[in-house]
């Protein structure tokens, strides 16, 4: 079994790195979308550097405290340094697969949908094989290492710290420049999206990179990390090594199971570039399905695992169907919240509301499903199964999410370039499908996250010995309180982060537009980089005070008022915390989609009052869905890991 465990993410990672190959040989015979994918990626590159070099502070400090204190010692500080490495890894490599393959992607659509959806694709497949094979691969390494499940705990930490920061710091530097953007550009000036004279257009595109792609991937690499130490430790408690085994295992065959879901995409032709993503997804869903029952009959003689499995898998699979409902103009949602943008910028946004808090009804209900079926079924350990199977074919999943980034940079970059119509068609209908990706994404990541942040606390309950939690004990009434109040308190600080990094840019585009003549003209470059600077700085700024309130939360609360308040604060922050990011997610992007819906030609089409009402819902959701919403998934996993991690503090 050891040779396969190892070769599996080493086979991961050798496709990334030959998809990437593949991708640089394209050549672009465009100077001025060679010049403009530069501006791009000379920002998002320059940014995602000094992000890591402030980070690289936090991680040296928790070094320090972890090795200091004698019940955790050495060992969880490797681990611990481990898991940040790579998680910071696989975003860096990532992200820089994807700011070369989006000016690519641009250059392939003058041949056609087929083949820019290939080279999107391929890019966002970087991301997607990085984060497993990375993953996987140096919990592997640690295990029989170390020889000791405990330790991997802190690898699960590492990678939760560059995961809190990356998405909060990538989500306010995106949303600063997209409201900059949108407010002035759009709403002010009249101009289109994606305009080259727009001065904040360069730093929007740059945003799309470090939060879209950085971001979500050491998002969905500590999802990922934490569900396999989770099963792994209740696995051992359960079933010995053949808990053990069985967690190896699926988790290889989940990532066999995505690269063969990876490579069918790429056979799959049609003109709507939905279909291939869904075959590949599907089709990664189906074969994980198939061998999770074969591996349940052949380790335990049963199919009594594979039930908990069987239950992740549908619920991830269903939770995105029901998020493309909700966030995607072909279904009614949407459509009315379009209609109701006729009377102003206050109904679409009374809508969008709306929609937001009905979407949290199924999913809710569906991760209580699941848990309640796999707790049934299998106990403990099949509540983390749940997880593990819902995350399973997680390289599939970011592949296609990280796809949505690149195509929406690659129409950017053909607008500020001045491709043909014929180029632009194909690039917007790779974004508009890329929108509806993302917003799946998102749903995705808010449900895998809510059950890997259940499969973590029912581990951090039987370390410390925790059987009930008493709702009637004054200090766990403290606990679930505080944890109540957590996202929103979290949520404030980002939403304000992003709100004064706007006014800061707004200011800044304006300058640009009154004070340099020649830009509305086209005839002079806007200064890109001072905007590109006011994101850097308000992100790495703003990102430290919501990072260190959610570490220091659970360590607080269980060194004053004990264990049973500490569950009880888990509790409450994983409750609120993810309706409150369903409803962020799905209102932002139902904005997101009724404003496309109506350029698209509904309601009068672009520049109408619709249209002006729509942008204003549109930049209110931006930083929900984007900074708020995305960050609390971090918040609710980081909350249990870290008190998985200090638990011997607590006992």
């Amino acid at each position: 079994m050891q040779w396969l465990i190892f070769a599996v993410p080493f086979f991961a990672i050798l496709i990334a790195f030959i998809r990437k190959a593949r991708i640089n040989k394209i050549s672009v015979d465009d100077k001025r979308m060679k010049d403009i994918a530069g501006y791009i990626q000379e920002g998002a590159m320059a940014y995602l550097k000094r992000q890591y070099a402030t980070i690289l502070g936090f991680v040296v400090i928790m070094s320090i405290v972890i090795t200091i204190i004698p019940s955790l010692g050495w060992k969880i500080t490797i681990s611990f340094l481990v898991g940040s490495t790579l998680s910071a890894l696989a975003g860096y490599l990532g992200m820089r697969v994807a700011v070369i393959a989006n000016v690519r992607t641009a250059q392939a659509a003058k041949k056609g949908i087929s083949q820019a959806l290939d080279v999107a694709f391929s890019g966002g497949a970087v991301t997607g094989l990085l984060v497993v094979g990375f993953a996987f691969l140096g919990l592997c390494s640690l295990y029989y290492l170390f020889d000791d499940i405990a330790m991997l705990t802190g690898f699960s930490l590492g990678a939760s710290s560059i995961a809190l920061f990356a998405r909060v710091g990538g989500g306010i530097f995106t949303k600063a420049a997209d409201l900059g953007a949108d407010l002035v550009g759009k709403v002010e000036k009249g101009i289109p999206e994606d305009d080259p004279r727009n001065p904040a257009v360069i730093a929007d595109n740059v945003g799309d990179n470090v939060g879209d792609v950085a971001g979500m991937g050491s998002d969905i690499f500590e999802s990922y990390a934490g569900a396999i130490i989770s099963s792994l430790l209740l696995g051992y408690a359960a079933y010995g090594g053949k808990g053990i085994e069985f967690t190896m295992l699926l988790a290889s065959g989940g990532i066999i199971s995505s690269i063969i879901g990876i490579y069918l995409v790429r056979f799959v032709k049609s003109h709507n570039a939905h279909i291939p993503l869904r075959v590949g997804t599907f089709v990664s869903a189906g074969l994980i399905i198939a061998i999770s029952a074969a591996l349940n009959w052949y380790i335990f003689g049963s199919f009594k695992l594979f039930f908990s499995v069987l239950a992740g898998i549908a619920a991830g699979v269903i939770i995105g169907q029901i998020t493309e409902y909700y966030t995607s103009c072909e279904y009614g949602p949407v459509k009315n919240i379009a209609q109701q943008s006729t009377t102003g910028a206050a109904t679409n946004i009374l809508s969008g509301m709306a929609v937001g808090m009905r979407s949290t009804a199924a999913p809710t209900i569906l991760i209580a499903a699941t848990v309640l079926i796999s707790f049934i079924t299998a106990g403990l350990f099949g509540v983390a199964l749940a997880a593990l199977g819902m995350l399973s074919t997680v390289a599939m999943i970011v592949s296609v999410d990280a796809y949505g980034p690149i195509a929406d940079n690659a129409g950017g970059i053909a607008q500020m370039s001045g491709q043909p119509p014929e180029v632009r068609k194909v690039t917007d209908h790779l974004d508009s499908v890329g929108n509806t990706t993302a917003a799946i994404g998102k749903g995705f990541s808010i449900a895998s996250a809510a059950l890997t942040s259940l499969a973590l606390f029912t581990t951090f309950a039987d370390s410390v010995n925790l059987e009930i939690v008493n709702v009637l004990n004054p200090k766990v009434i403290v606990g679930l309180f505080t944890g109540g109040m957590m996202p929103y308190l979290f949520s404030s600080l980002t939403i304000e982060a992003v709100s004064k990094s706007a006014k800061s840019m707004i200011a800044e585009v304006r300058r640009q537009f009154k004070e340099i003549p020649g830009i509305m003209e086209g005839s002079v470059v806007p200064e890109y980089s001072k905007c590109v600077h006011i994101s850097t700085s308000a992100a790495l700024k703003e990102m430290i005070l919501p990072g260190i309130l959610v570490i220091a939360a659970p360590i607080v609360v269980g060194l004053l008022l004990g264990k049973e308040a500490l569950a009880g604060l888990l509790v409450g922050a994983t409750v609120t915390g993810v309706v409150l990011a369903i409803k962020m997610a799905n209102s932002g992007g139902a904005w997101d989609n009724a404003k496309k819906h109506i350029e698209e030609g509904a309601h009068e089409g672009k520049n109408s009052d619709a249209h002006r009402a729509s942008v204003i819902g549109d930049t209110v959701g931006d930083p929900l869905k984007d900074t708020a919403g995305p960050s609390i998934n971090i918040l609710i996993k980081i909350m249990s890991i870290a008190a998985l991690v200090f638990a011997p503090l607590f006992m």
